[in-house]
């Protein structure tokens, strides 16, 4: 059975969401920058306009005049002194001007750096320019906004100068904001992901240690019971063939479950490491798997590992409980052929490393699985739980310090389980 969205579902969901906060943010910011960018061309055309107002000579005689006509109307003792404040005032116009260019227009809360160029391409003034002022400058200016031509003065030998100007601090700080943005986005769902895997980790594994101490309390007194009527089959057995043989069977029987038990038993607590060879713990997990396949009624051939003095850093009941776990799903992923059908165990050492690997001639496994098979619930099986390769998983790698994964698999020709532990302690 299959149920809940897959981690790699989850993850594309959690992708999908971040490049579409992504586009709005970028978006959203290219508006902010554009409206900003009109602003500031709006702010340097009116300067320039200004400038060139400033320049006319008919504005300056005018106020020359009016000047004149002041001085003069103080003379006469008749004229209210409000006119001549009135015509006075007229000097206040220039400053006013000025004022308006260089506090209102040019001081503006953006601080576009600008460069005033005369026909020869000098540099005749900047503002708030920090860096040298060179050709290069010019030409990145140029790369930003067209240049804006001032005429000072009137006629046909009036001299003209340019104004090349590029974007404010805050326009540039604007353009990385997206990507701090979505990194620290992307920082947040990473953080929050990490968390949520470390609690559904935690609650799996108290989950996983519950029910194992609770199984290996359930079976230990039936098996007491039962260890109790072999010990009378025993004592009857030398009698009776029949019971001799349904002694020892049931006694074998009987064992098999005993190591069960302690292996539930061993969950949530901290295993006992030691250095086994490998081989003949593996072999043992094989004869077990041989007797299963009448009952299965598959003919499979079990090929087993060649390597015989090869030791790992393990504890054996753990370690066959986790590898039957995997040859038992070998088997069942296989389908009922005549033959060519096989489950192989080989073993080797690599550097400081024992390298098992479980291939079989099964129905292959999907890529996208090959992480939701080692995941609590996963099971192809009508009536599976989907535990047997978590719990593989669990003793492995969090009870080993090992590694297991699908090294390959090809769907309809098989699939290859690799399993990685400490040759040295």
């Amino acid at each position: 059975m299959k149920f809940g969205i897959t981690s790699n579902r989850i993850n594309f969901i959690l992708l999908v969401l971040l490049l579409l906060v992504g586009i709005f943010s970028f978006a959203y910011n290219r508006y902010l920058i554009n409206q900003i960018l009109k602003k500031e061309r709006a702010s340097v055309h009116l300067w320039a306009k200004a400038t060139e107002y400033l320049a006319n000579p008919l504005l300056e005689q005018s106020n020359r005049n009016l000047l004149k006509a002041a001085d003069l109307l103080e003379t006469i003792e008749t004229v209210p002194d409000s006119i001549t404040e009135s015509i006075r005032s007229a000097e206040g116009i220039r400053s006013a001007q000025s004022f308006v260019v260089e506090q209102i227009i040019l001081k503006n809360r953006y601080k576009i750096p600008t460069l005033i160029l005369n026909e020869q391409g000098n540099v005749l003034n900047s503002s708030y320019i920090s860096v040298p002022v060179d050709s290069s400058l010019v030409s990145k200016f140029i790369a930003y906004n067209p240049r804006i031509k001032i005429t000072l003065g009137t006629g046909p030998n009036a001299p003209n100068q340019y104004i090349y100007y590029g974007e404010s601090a805050v326009v540039r700080y604007l353009r990385y904001f997206p990507y701090i943005q979505l990194s620290l986005l992307a920082l947040l769902l990473i953080i929050g992901y990490l968390n949520y895997r470390s609690i559904n980790r935690s609650e799996q594994s108290s989950i996983w240690v519950g029910m194992t101490k609770e199984a290996a309390h359930q079976l230990g007194t039936p098996l007491s019971s039962l260890y109790g009527w072999v010990e009378l089959l025993k004592e009857e057995k030398n009698e009776n063939p029949f019971l001799k043989k349904v002694s020892s069977g049931l006694e074998h029987d009987i064992n098999r479950l005993q190591e069960v038990a302690e292996r539930f038993n061993k969950i949530g607590s901290e295993p006992e490491l030691e250095l086994r060879p490998v081989t003949p713990l593996i072999n043992e997990i094989m004869d077990y798997a041989e007797r299963r396949l009448p009952q299965i009624n598959k003919n499979v051939d079990l090929q087993r590992p060649d390597e015989a003095y090869l030791q790992a850093v393990l504890n054996p009941g753990l370690f066959q409980w986790a590898l039957e776990n995997v040859i038992k799903n070998s088997m069942n992923a296989i389908k009922n052929t005549p033959s060519k059908a096989f489950v192989s165990v080989s073993v080797e050492r690599v550097e400081e490393q024992i390298v098992i690997d479980v291939k079989d001639s099964g129905r292959g496994i999907e890529k996208k699985y090959y992480e939701e098979i080692f995941k609590p619930g996963y099971s192809t099986k009508k009536r599976g739980w989907g535990v047997g390769l978590s719990l593989t998983r669990r003793i492995i790698e969090d009870y080993h310090g090992g590694k297991i994964y699908v090294l390959r698999s090809e769907l309809g020709k098989g699939t290859t389980i690799r399993i990685v532990l400490n040759a040295e302690g």
